[in-house]
């Protein structure tokens, strides 16, 4: 058994002792392999419900888990997150047959209408996204990491591995996205829907390769997370936020390459289980550990199935998007899994459900159809499909079979589909199981959509009519109520901005509305062209920024009026410098809207510049600001 808690292996004892169990657990593992342990003669399913908690009114996140979990030990199914705002729920495991699906289906509704009661105590419910349209970056400091050993020491020893300064996000889209994070806890934007699927270890290379075939098409049908922080990036954003997240490599002058932490892989599974754990073992450190007292070597001398505790938590810090599992059944025997990372929670029960009966039906049609996916395709093409469905969904083009393109929908439609109904009857799946769940996902590729692209469609419409913080918790609102309904996204209509008297822009932060896209000047540019920005641009106000993007001065239109009326006295250019605002009154992006507007009533001025830490990141006017709080009026 495992003794203490989870903690840092800072000490060079403690790290040597952990790898010694390491290793021990690697030989007993080979062993197991080698001598026929493993249970082979069923096939078990399993999934793991990532949600996201918000507040009943304002749908923002909800930092309660902990307390939530105080008041639901009763429920053992349900867990903590990295986040105070996630929970997770595990299913029962199901073995791979008849009605498992529907079986699964009702279960999850159970589980999320019993939280979601006792969520009510707590003016709270649950929202089943991949990343939450209402998350900002404030939500992710660390006070909110979820106060428990193993996630203080796993941010400190991710923190430790940092090369660079800070934790950097860079994604483009529609929009564009660059910032920085002091921690790893921009994590916690990720939800998702785990899927397990139990395989023999005589078929786990092919099977293994098998998944990573499909991650494509299943990632590109399944699509749910295509908004961060109010951007339009990628159909799937967790794929890259995550990675970057706990990203703890830095650029270097030369061309040396490191994998992260989140990948995808570097190869086929050439020969079994045991590849995949020593390529983990070599490529990455150790990050955590824990005392253990099991000698795993002379449990298996002794005939004793061992837990293998430090092979497991090495495992647990390996975030392959295809992930193998060790585990022991309730047997007694030990199993062998793939875990399918890459499905996002949401946007219903029902479409999740469809989710995992899709990738768990194409598993076995594709097992049924192919002998070695490795004759058939190159690791190349699979890791570019993989990429490709994160950046598009199912507005992909894949590299399939024989070297042939083919559209995302088309390839579900034509190949991949027929093949996930062949596996599901292979499996005895009931028909009208396999009636129900394929046909929410053909639906979705014969109307060319899956939740990512409903949002962007969503969001983008909204933007056009109300600001993007009204836009985003529209779109959260309306993913709640379809939930509570479990209507496929391939039937939800576009949405209407709500109209509530709970929603009051007055104490919002400035940060969720300022106008970020500015047009700015420097001191040693001269008045003439300030003018014909302002002329071209339409616009009364133009900060003044130095080359690090500091805050150093504003221009007005009324100051411009005044050169020209009075001060222009001959053709000499004058500086920006000699009549801009100098140190200029302007707002941090924490303060409220309430605030900007009592300052700018106090100051007798119409516009502040948005800065923190004097660099300028946003701008607010009077006009904009009553012109939101004029629909709440």
């Amino acid at each position: 058994m495992s003794t203490g808690t989870i903690q840092q292996l800072i000490s060079s004892d403690g790290k040597k002792n952990f790898l010694k169990c390491l290793m021990k657990d690697l030989r007993a593992m080979h062993y197991m392999l080698e001598n026929d342990w493993f249970e082979t003669d069923i096939t078990r399913i399993g999934a793991e419900q990532e949600m996201v908690l918000v507040d009943r009114e304002s749908y923002r996140p909800a930092c309660i888990a902990p307390e939530v979990l105080a008041k639901t030990t009763h429920l053992p199914y349900l867990g903590g997150e990295l986040a105070r705002f996630n929970l997770e729920s595990n299913l029962d495991p199901l073995v791979f047959e008849k009605d498992c699906f529907s079986v699964m289906h009702k279960e999850l509704k159970h589980q999320i209408s019993t939280i979601d009661q006792i969520l009510e105590e707590f003016n709270a419910r649950i929202v089943l996204t991949g990343i939450l349209p209402t998350l900002q970056k404030k939500d992710l400091k660390i006070e909110n990491l979820t106060p428990k050993d193993r996630y203080y020491a796993l941010v400190d020893s991710i923190n430790r591995e940092l090369k660079g300064n800070a934790y950097e996000l860079r994604l483009s889209g529609i929009d564009e996205l660059m910032i920085r994070h002091d921690s790893p806890l921009l994590e916690a934007c990720n939800t998702s829907f785990q899927v397990h699927l139990q395989v023999s270890p005589a078929e786990f290379s092919k099977m293994y390769n098998m998944a990573l075939a499909l991650t494509g098409p299943v990632l590109a049908i399944s699509a749910n997370s295509s908004l961060v922080f109010g951007r339009r990036l990628w159909h799937e954003n967790r794929i890259a936020l995550f990675q970057q997240s706990i990203d703890t490599r830095t650029s270097h002058d030369h061309l040396r390459e490191k994998s992260p932490r989140v990948n995808f892989g570097n190869d086929w599974a050439h020969n079994s289980i045991m590849d995949i754990y020593r390529e983990d073992i070599a490529r990455f450190n150790v990050l955590m550990g824990f005392e253990i007292d099991e000698d795993s070597i002379e449990k298996v001398k002794d005939k004793v199935v061992p837990e293998l505790y430090a092979l497991r938590m090495h495992n647990s810090t390996v975030y392959r998007w295809n992930r193998p599992c060790y585990g022991i059944s309730d047997t007694g025997k030990p199993h062998l899994r793939i875990e399918n990372r890459v499905i996002p929670s949401g946007p219903t029960i029902i479409d999740e459900v469809a989710n995992a009966a899709f990738w768990l039906g194409a598993m076995k049609g594709m097992d049924l159809a192919y002998d070695d996916m490795r004759r058939y395709m190159s690791y190349e093409d699979v890791r570019d499909n993989f990429f490709k469905a994160a950046t598009h969904g199912v507005d992909s083009k894949f590299n399939w079979c024989g070297d042939s393109k083919i559209s995302a929908c088309d390839l579900i439609l034509q190949e991949i589909l027929p093949l996930a109904k062949s596996g599901l009857k292979h499996m005895k799946i009931n028909e009208s199981d396999i009636d129900t769940y394929m046909g929410v996902i053909e639906e979705r590729a014969k109307k060319h959509t899956n939740g990512a692209r409903w949002c962007l469609r969503a969001f983008t419409a909204l933007k056009k009519i109300s600001s993007s913080d009204e836009a985003l918790t529209t779109l959260t609102a309306t993913m709640v109520e379809n939930q509570n309904m479990d209507t496929p996204v391939s039937e939800w209509p576009m949405p209407s901005l709500i109209r509530t008297d709970k929603y009051q822009p007055i104490h919002m932060r400035i940060e969720q509305f300022m106008e970020t896209d500015l047009i700015t000047v420097r001191k040693d540019d001269i008045i003439d062209l300030v003018a014909e920005i302002m002329d071209w641009k339409r616009v009364r106000y133009l900060p003044v920024e130095d080359t690090n993007g500091q805050l150093v001065g504003l221009m007005t239109s009324r100051r411009v009026l005044r050169y020209y009326a009075h001060e222009k006295i001959n053709e000499l250019p004058v500086a920006v410098e000699d009549i801009m605002i100098k140190d200029p009154v302007h707002v941090n992006p924490d303060q409220t809207i309430q605030e900007a507007l009592e300052l700018m009533k106090a100051n007798n001025i119409g516009g502040l510049p948005v800065a923190k830490n004097g660099e300028l990141i946003g701008f607010v006017t009077e006009i904009q600001l009553l012109r939101i709080l004029s629909k709440y009026s």
